[in-house]
């Protein structure tokens, strides 16, 4: 038994659950791993192993899961914790994704893309905790990735003169966004990171994951993360219909609102594709090559809002639509 297997062992049984059966149920795209512990009584709990030497934190997760629960929203409750070594205690919020309860009830759809809408106006209206900003600079690095790792992967080259016009443009659409007041953002709020809590109401019928990583940012952020969603496909019709619900319950002037929900979709897409190619062709994961196309396709959607048009020739030019060719390619630079 490796340190760690001991540690995560006494952990568990020192948080009372040492009689529990434990089945690996998740990982991620970091290096978190999680485990449900199942008591003799059927009482569950989730286990969290982030191990700090693998550069994982759990102190970030506590805090925004304080701030979501105090607010009323459905973070899972941190029932034992190890801050030192990484690992959590945390309350089981189920196996009833959103994606998994819309394939399961396709009727369900739009009831749960307008309850992940209403959590939003719930997180925009409370004041935000002191968080790092997701600013300008952040926004527009993170965006690069695209040319860091996507047009790496298919060239093996640095177009170092394309990435750094890019930089220029991207910045230059980004920072007036900063002016809206800003909020926390989840920054992976999509369909397999929320859980249908159908006994809960309001709000709180929303279970929320993923948020370690959250920010201050611009209200449209997360909305384009639930709507513009790598993992599934969300109809035309409910993706406008949910921008006209947050708008009728956040007031925003509609045209800026949009236009800063089409910039921040590039901006968005692209930093995924770039960190999809990366966890193919650094960590050995290729299955993210696959839905690239579908990431692909929200790119070029708002690169057709006329807000776009200072970066869109330069991206079109510079980055190459992913043909079925460019995608084995990346693939096959994958390692084993």
């Amino acid at each position: 038994m490796t340190d760690r297997a001991h540690l995560l062992t006494d952990f568990i049984e020192n948080a009372g659950w040492g009689d529990a059966r434990r089945l690996t149920i998740a990982g991620d795209a970091s290096n978190r791993r999680y485990e449900r512990l199942t008591k003799p009584d059927e009482s569950t709990v989730i286990l969290m192993d982030a191990p700090p030497e693998k550069e994982e934190d759990v102190r970030p997760f506590i805090r925004i899961a304080e701030h979501l629960q105090a607010i009323g929203l459905s973070a899972p409750q941190i029932l034992h914790r190890d801050e030192t070594h990484g690992i959590l205690l945390i309350e089981d919020l189920g196996d009833d994704l959103f994606k998994r309860v819309i394939a399961r009830d396709p009727a369900l759809e739009t009831p749960l893309y307008e309850a992940s809408v209403d959590v939003l106006g719930v997180l925009h209206t409370a004041p935000p905790p002191a968080l790092q900003p997701y600013g300008t600079q952040l926004m527009t690095v993170y965006a690069a990735l695209s040319y860091d790792w996507y047009l790496y992967g298919l060239t093996g080259e640095r177009d170092t003169d394309a990435q750094a016009q890019f930089g220029i443009l991207m910045s230059d659409l980004l920072a007036p966004l900063a002016d809206t007041r800003q909020v926390l953002v989840q920054r992976d709020y999509h369909a397999e990171n929320l859980l249908w809590l159908p006994d809960r109401s309001g709000a709180a019928r929303v279970g929320l994951l993923d948020f370690q990583d959250a920010m201050l940012g611009h209200p449209a952020y997360d909305l384009v993360s639930i709507l513009q969603d790598a993992r599934r496909d969300v109809p035309h019709a409910i993706e406008d219909a949910m921008i006209i619900r947050y708008l009728a319950q956040n007031p925003h002037d509609e045209a800026a609102f949009r236009a800063a929900y089409a910039i921040l979709g590039v901006q968005r897409n692209l930093r995924i594709i770039g960190a999809f190619a990366r966890l193919c062709l650094k960590a050995g994961k290729p299955r993210y090559i696959d839905l690239i196309p579908r990431v692909w396709e929200f790119v070029e959607r708002n690169l057709a809002h006329p807000a776009l048009t200072p970066v869109a020739g330069h991206i079109r030019a510079t980055l190459p639509a992913p043909t079925p060719e460019i995608l084995a390619q990346l693939k096959s630079q994958c390692p084993t």
